[in-house]
């Protein structure tokens, strides 16, 4: 069997932005962290804190200051397509439909027509869009876009699966239906997964560990594994487990702000 694949390790990474005319601001500092492959890692923080210039770093857009940051043991110089990001604003074009969003990646890299059409077929069948391949992103619910664009990262076979707040600003019910959607498909295929979020309720619905990270500049202050069984289903968040996992991470945060306030 093939060992696991995208291990994310960052040692004492730093960040600090220089806009003219305006102080510097210093996003990231002293940030380390391993990131498990095969695991669905949660990096949560309040909102400033640093965890989308950190997402933006896993993915090789954004360059530390300091710091070492690797996959797989492999240094972190550029974007590639074993690392794939799924960002908060929707990266579909308008003018292409469903599948030629979905089929462009491969086609750029000179892959196979026939094979990029049956992957994307595939895909979009399992995230409930075989009827909608012909349609065009502004023709689909805001949920639909989501999926869409879940099916466009996941047809490179990337090893890691990087998540901006994905599913940011769309309304409650659609976001736990988005939530349910990738938790199947991540029980299904166990790709790594590093999922950014500031809602507390959808790290620990999601997450094997959660990942806490302190105001900006941000660093990783406290771990937290969730024990909750697989595969997960939202009747969970009324167990006794889930509770007490959420008030630990409550006490931390919380600790985490004292400190902030003291310093």
């Amino acid at each position: 069997m093939r060992s696991a694949q995208g291990a994310l390790v960052g040692t004492n990474l730093a960040k600090t932005y220089h806009v003219k005319d305006q102080p510097p601001v210093e996003v990231l500092k002293d940030c380390s962290f391993e990131f498990e492959p095969a695991m669905l890692n949660v990096v949560m923080g309040t909102s400033g804190c640093g965890k989308s210039t950190l997402a933006h770093m896993l993915a090789g857009y954004v360059r530390p200051d300091e710091g070492t940051l690797t996959i797989d043991g492999v240094p972190i110089t550029d974007a590639g397509p074993d690392r794939l990001m799924v960002f908060q604003e929707t990266a579909l074009w308008p003018w292409m439909t469903v599948e030629e969003n979905v089929i462009f990646g491969p086609l750029s890299r000179g892959g196979s027509r026939s094979k990029a059409v049956a992957a994307s077929n595939d895909l979009l069948q399992r995230f409930g869009l075989g009827d909608f391949k012909d349609k065009y992103p502004g023709q689909l619910s805001g949920g639909m876009m989501r999926r869409a664009e879940l099916a466009q990262a996941l047809v490179n076979s990337p090893k890691v699966m990087i998540l901006d707040e994905p599913f940011r600003g769309l309304d409650v019910m659609t976001r736990e239906l988005m939530q349910e959607y990738y938790i199947k498909l991540f029980e299904d295929t166990r790709l790594s997964t590093v999922f950014i979020t500031a809602e507390l309720e959808e790290a620990l619905f999601l997450a094997d560990r959660i990942y806490l990270m302190s105001d900006a500049p941000g660093r990783i202050v406290k771990i937290i594994d969730v024990d909750l069984p697989r595969p997960r289903e939202i009747s969970c968040t009324a167990t006794k487990r889930y509770v007490e996992l959420e008030q630990e991470a409550l006490a931390a945060l919380y600790a985490g702000q004292g400190e902030e306030a003291n310093a």
